[in-house]
């Protein structure tokens, strides 16, 4: 079984982590996000030879309030800082390392580079940074 680290707060899921060491366990298709994530997430572990049959998704209108990240920390490491909506500090700061996988759902978040560090970030797009992005001052970051 993938064991999966839950940030949760006042009972919904900010963000999921999946250590290095805890992916690709079974052979065959295996999702750890729940059906009804903004994102979902599965671990393809196939051997040599297996075919995916052909398909196409079909157009589906969805419904996305919120930009769901996911990041892949490549090489270094970094701490992660989770906020509520009103900006502040929740206390349940984690830190990546090398090959290790967050997906961040709500809430607000920050970051400390701890090492050197390669970070691949998928999101959802279109994206506006203006118009899709509120910093959190300062003041209020706490580390």
């Amino acid at each position: 079984m993938i064991k999966i680290e839950y940030i949760t707060y006042n009972k919904e899921t900010y963000a999921i982590i999946v250590r290095h060491n805890n992916q690709f366990k079974k052979k065959g298709v295996n999702f750890v996000s729940k059906s009804n994530d903004l994102l979902q997430l599965g671990f393809l572990n196939h051997s040599k030879n297996h075919q995916i049959r052909p398909h196409i998704h079909k157009k589906r209108e969805r419904l996305i309030d919120y930009c769901t990240e996911v990041l892949i920390v490549k090489e270094g490491s970094i701490k992660v800082f989770f906020y509520n909506y009103k900006k502040k500090n929740i206390n349940k700061s984690k830190i990546l390392k090398k090959n290790d996988l967050i997906i961040l759902f709500k809430g607000g978040h920050g970051f400390q580079v701890l090492k050197n560090t390669k970070i691949i970030e998928i999101k959802q797009g279109p994206y506006l940074k203006v118009s899709d992005k509120k910093i959190i001052n300062e003041k209020d970051y706490t580390s």
